[in-house]
């Protein structure tokens, strides 16, 4: 396993094609852009090697027998998705900001589970192929961007009826040695300081949009594959100094990229789904369940901070022990465990799938996000609140250094005596950075925006069996619509209800 000056330094390895700002970059580890992104990534190993928390950063591969980092790791138990979630807190607790390796964890184990599930259909070798892939990234403990979000183009048309058929990533020719794939990717986080493009189509498929069912892996300096780092609110504050950023070390969300495929080849030995368009839909669905579980957890973990920071700034301001400010970081906190409380559910309800491989709860898991989509808006609320005007209305750090308004600044932004005026605008810059920046669309719109979880749960939830359940309470005696609207007898029924309440 890397350590996170390790990781840092396996990224000179490679020379990725990246441009931001209009111009090509040409390092990126000596990008200043880049340089809190990577610090975050950095976290995911650094804290492997730390002896409090190897429990959680840490597992045993299950193909080698080898210790690997977490994010290597394909999940045999449900004590690994719990652990996942709790690292995931950890990170977010110790960082603030997104950390970037989730997706490409969470691309690693749908495809596990997918390959296998073609292979057994199909007689195909993707699982082979996808399982000597996998112990190539443990061993070497790559970073990895799960790449699922296609641009999309008209979004009322399928993949095959656009205009310009390059808005989904499609497979262009087939060659002896491999494929050709052209296309683009969009909100790829972490793409400019990973190892590693894992790819995956972003929605169902139907035999019209075959060429589209591909999924594949490259390294991230293929030939062929560009990456436009996209624009960040407050991004370039980071250049000013490390008070205006807020989060100065770790930075805003994830840096994202616009990720290009421009007749990127791939190899056979990486090519894990190719024209199996009866599995896209798997393999989305396996996917956000496992992206949509992290919520509870990273979310949480930044929200640990924000609170920590409201709680701060009301003592700043002098006012720690009134009423109204307990009574708003209670709500905080009750709003942030109560998602915490649904990514413990949802990975303690997980199960075992034919591949031998676990996944959360798939109902649970999209409740977890939905929650996401709103409560961090309110948590924020409170917390601009608590905070007060100077939260947007702050000078900048330039005006704090300069000698001329040095004084003037010290003065007047004093908030209690004895606390150095430094502290507090440190403080409002932080909580800006958390409730007010790049992290509240990412709540809403990372592992999909409310109406694909609401989707999910109408499809999960199950309510012809909860209508059968309110007539038997009601007294409503059972007749041969039962059986039609269920397929099994009332014995059969209420058994069958028993058995999943103990898988799932």
């Amino acid at each position: 396993m890397m350590n996170g000056g390790e990781y840092i330094e396996s990224l000179k390895k490679y020379k990725p094609t990246i441009y931001f700002l209009g111009r090509k970059i040409e390092s990126v580890v000596d990008e200043p852009m880049f340089r809190p992104h990577i610090h975050a990534a950095a976290m995911t190993y650094e804290l492997a090697h730390d002896p409090r928390y190897e429990d959680v950063m840490t597992a045993i591969s299950h193909l080698t027998g080898e210790k690997i980092n977490r994010f290597t790791h394909i999940h045999q138990s449900v004590e690994d998705l719990v652990k996942k979630v709790r690292m995931m807190r950890l990170l977010g607790q110790k960082t603030g900001t997104c950390f970037q390796r989730c997706v490409g964890f969470d691309a690693l184990n749908a495809l596990y589970i997918t390959t296998y599930d073609i292979d057994k259909k199909h007689d195909t070798e993707y699982h082979k192929r996808f399982v000597e892939y996998l112990k190539e990234v443990q061993k070497n403990d790559l970073m990895c961007v799960g790449a699922m979000t296609d641009v999309k183009g008209d979004r009322s048309l399928r993949p095959y009826q656009q205009k310009d058929p390059d808005l989904y990533v499609h497979l262009v020719e087939k060659r002896e040695d491999g494929i050709v794939v052209r296309g683009a990717k969009a909100h790829m986080t972490g793409a400019m300081n990973s190892h590693e493009v894992i790819v995956m189509p972003t929605r169902a498929l139907g035999p019209e949009d075959k060429d589209y069912a591909v999924s594949f892996a490259v390294p991230i300096d293929a030939e062929g594959l560009v990456n436009i780092f996209v624009r960040q609110t407050n991004d370039t504050r980071r250049l000013d100094g490390d008070i205006d950023c807020g989060n100065a070390k770790y930075g805003i969300v994830g840096g994202e990229t616009l990720m290009i495929f421009n007749d990127v080849f791939v190899p056979w030995d990486r090519v894990f789904m190719c024209g199996e368009y009866d599995f896209a839909y798997e393999l989305v669905e396996t996917f956000a369940t496992f992206h949509r579980q992290n919520y509870g957890g990273c979310k949480v973990g930044v929200a640990d901070v924000l609170i920590g920071g409201a709680a701060t700034l009301a003592e700043y301001n002098g006012v720690p022990k009134a009423s109204h400010i307990i009574d708003k970081l209670t709500e905080m906190i009750h709003m942030a465990e109560t998602c915490w409380c649904c990514s413990l559910a949802c990975s303690n309800e997980g199960y075992k799938t034919p591949s031998g491989a676990y996944v959360p709860n798939p109902l649970l898991a999209n409740v977890t996000k939905l929650n996401v989509t709103r409560f961090p808006y309110e948590w924020s609320r409170l917390a601009q609140d608590i905070a007060g005007g100077f939260v947007i209305t702050t000078p900048s750090e330039r005006d704090y250094r300069n000698p001329e308004t040095r004084k003037l600044v010290e003065k007047y932004m004093k908030g209690v005596a004895d606390l150095p005026t430094e502290h507090r605008l440190r403080m409002f810059r932080l909580v800006e950075n958390l409730a007010v920046g790049a992290q509240l669309p990412e709540s809403m719109h990372g592992a999909g925006s409310p109406a694909a979880q609401k989707i999910m749960i109408w499809r999960r939830g199950n309510v012809e069996m909860k209508k059968e359940l309110a007539k038997v309470i009601a007294g409503i005696k059972p007749d041969e619509n039962f059986k039609k609207i269920t397929g099994k007898t009332e014995e059969e029924f209420f058994k069958e209800i028993v058995e999943r309440a103990k898988r799932e």
